[in-house]
């Protein structure tokens, strides 16, 4: 496959990722050869090889030790794959645990092929030695901050600013034609849960939202509740919702995922790219996350440095949505934040703006982030044959 590009990710988020960046460059190049690793979203783009990497989105030092052996499987698997492809370059998405671990085997394998990081370690949070690693072994990265580049200029690693992938592929919602499909009248209040997209998350952070939502719902008969789950992990999502107990409309796939924010009053949701993905439709969320706390301790003792972990918080400087983390992750802290934006409009307006501007932080407005990743790529591929020639 002389002059194409192999594409690795190995969750959800990232394989989204993986999708917009086939699009953008195919856009530019249909004759560009690519290959590569993901889930379903690259397969339903015709990427796809017979590796399986599913359920390897894992977080926290507990979680990584276990699962150790199946990360390092498939480390193997990928590399040697991508070693028989040859491509000129190749794309390792999010996820930094495999990416740089491959990212070393490759050094070893097969060093012509041109590495390219998309989206990288969030080392102004935690361990910024991490700059330094990741600078030893790929030649370009491709991160979503401006802030970013300072942390690696030192490391003489190249880096392109491409902002946040939520925010390219933003597509601004029907809320009104959503309640009406469902049968939610137009000022019902709706109270829309976004459990996480990772197992850990479903097992840490999801039964605290939902014991959160059972709180609002007693106080408030009236509230709609509507659950937004990933698909890959909506089985398990409707099993917890109907343990639960409540009255839930859990969306049958991500197709309406976009009208359901955009006609939620106030969202509960799992830190993550999804937090965006709500504030980008104009509706105030509430984040909560927890770690295991072993990993929670070593971060907080040694690693963190964030006093924020959405990144629209961190791109504010301030809590532009309010986020309950690890302790303060409750369902009282919970409740009362989503409450007071139940009930009081003002609030609500409150919030939205500062999102608002804090989205206007992330780039919005600006070039998508596929599209700038797909110029990086291209270009990079364009390089080395023209240095082969």
């Amino acid at each position: 496959m002389s002059g194409g590009v192999y594409i690795v990710a190995v969750e959800a988020s990232g394989d989204a990722l993986g999708a917009d960046l086939v699009r953008a460059l195919r856009r530019r190049r249909p004759d560009l050869a690519v290959l590569g690793v993901g889930l379903e979203g690259l397969a339903a783009e015709g990427v796809k090889r017979p590796i399986d990497v599913s359920g390897l989105a894992v977080l926290g030092f507990v979680d990584g030790v276990k699962a150790h052996s199946r990360v390092k499987r498939a480390v193997d698997a990928v590399a040697a794959d991508m070693a028989a492809a040859r491509p000129t370059a190749a794309v390792l998405i999010d996820s930094w645990g495999f990416s740089i671990r491959l990212a070393a085997r490759m050094r070893r394998l097969a060093p012509e092929i041109r590495l390219i990081k998309y989206i990288g370690p969030q080392v102004w949070a935690t361990r910024p030695g991490r700059a330094k690693t990741l600078a030893g072994l790929v030649d370009h990265l491709i991160c979503i901050h401006d802030f970013e580049p300072s942390y690696y200029a030192q490391h003489e690693l190249a880096c392109t600013v491409c902002g946040h992938p939520a925010i390219g592929r933003h597509i601004q919602g029907d809320g009104l034609a959503f309640r009406r499909r469902h049968g939610l009248g137009a000022d019902a209040r709706v109270l829309v849960v976004a459990p996480g997209s990772r197992p850990s998350e479903l097992r840490r952070v999801a039964p605290t939202l939902w014991r959160a939502a059972g709180r609002l719902k007693a106080e408030r008969p009236d509230l709609q509740i509507v659950c937004a789950p990933a698909q890959t992990l909506r089985d398990e999502v409707i099993t917890q919702v109907r343990a639960t107990g409540l009255d839930v409309l859990c969306l049958p796939d991500e197709s309406e995922k976009g009208d359901a924010f955009a006609a939620a009053t106030v969202a509960l949701a799992a830190s993550g790219t999804v937090t965006t993905e709500i504030a980008l439709q104009g509706s105030p969320v509430v984040i909560a996350y927890k770690l295991g706390w072993v990993t929670w301790f070593l971060a907080r003792a040694l690693l963190f440095k964030s006093p924020y972990a959405a990144l629209i918080n961190v791109a504010a400087g301030r809590e532009a949505a309010p986020e309950f983390i690890q302790t303060r992750m409750t369902p009282s802290n919970l409740a009362a934040a989503a409450g007071r934006l139940l009930d009081e409009p003002a609030a609500r307006a409150q919030q939205v703006a500062a999102q608002n501007a804090a989205l206007d932080i992330m780039g919005r407005g600006g070039p998508a982030a596929q599209d700038v990743a797909a110029d990086v790529v291209l270009s990079i591929l364009n390089g080395a044959r023209h240095n082969a020639a």
